[in-house]
């Protein structure tokens, strides 16, 4: 039984095979997948999905890559979908520094405004942070974040920095980039995270694990990170299966 924290079936990339990619999911053994949608257009389509199938759950938010394009009235709106009963957390949110088109006060002043809503929902956030660690750690530790805690998706960063993330209650989520040859820190990380903390994502349609680098990443493939961080860690599949699960459903609120 896996669970893939982080799934985009909202992606124009699945818009002509989505039944086939979700049943090579089910046969791979994925259980619960969460779509994430970061504006309008992408929430949208994550909650007809959660409506349509019963295993599939919804995170909405607004990426900071388009900070600078969030209103007030995106706002007020964002607030009214999180009501949806299958909406299990906020985000992604977070910073991103490697692309220019939001101006990064204006990335804070949405991140701060999507962690304060968070707190007054009681949800989880889902954080998304690219060469911005700095500034996501000092600005999740100022808004007292560690209230509703989260994910930190994706995680690319040190297992310094993973502590640090621990520290304030947020679970670790690893993809494919753990299954590289050449990713010293996701295999690192994967070794010194507790288990009880540990999460799986594929984040497809992008960042697909080995053999398929490259190629257009989808939910099945989570079993080859469950896979790698097994061998990494010393344990069976199966309990590296079972552990991330639980870990997910207990963090969303699943029963």
């Amino acid at each position: 039984m896996l669970f893939d924290t982080h799934v985009h079936l909202n992606d124009e990339q699945f818009k002509d095979d989505l039944e086939e990619v979700i049943a090579r999911a089910k046969a791979n053994g994925v259980e619960y997948m969460v779509v994430v949608g970061f504006d309008r257009k992408t929430i949208m389509k994550a909650l007809q999905l959660a409506d349509e199938y019963e295993f599939i759950y919804a995170s909405v938010g607004w990426h900071p890559v388009d900070a600078i394009d969030m209103t007030e009235e995106d706002f007020v709106w964002l607030e009214e979908v999180a009501a949806h009963p299958k909406v299990v957390a906020l985000g992604e949110m977070g910073l991103d520094y490697h692309w220019d088109k939001s101006p990064k006060d204006i990335q804070k002043k949405v991140f701060r405004q999507q962690i304060s809503l968070a707190k007054k929902l009681q949800l989880p956030i889902i954080i998304h942070n690219r060469d911005a660690t700095q500034d996501v750690v000092q600005i999740l530790q100022e808004e007292n974040a560690q209230e509703v805690g989260g994910i930190m998706h994706c995680f690319s960063g040190s297992p310094e920095v993973a502590k640090q993330c621990l520290e304030l209650n947020f679970y670790i989520s690893l993809g494919g980039p753990v299954t590289f040859k050449n990713a010293k820190k996701p295999k690192e990380v994967a070794q010194e995270v507790p288990l009880d903390r540990l999460l799986i994502e594929t984040d497809c349609p992008y960042l697909a694990p080995h053999p398929f680098r490259g190629k257009r990443n989808e939910p099945g493939y989570v079993k080859l990170v469950a896979e790698q961080i097994a061998e990494i860690k010393g344990l069976s599949f199966d309990e590296i299966a079972e552990t991330t699960t639980r870990n997910a459903k207990k963090l969303f609120g699943i029963d």
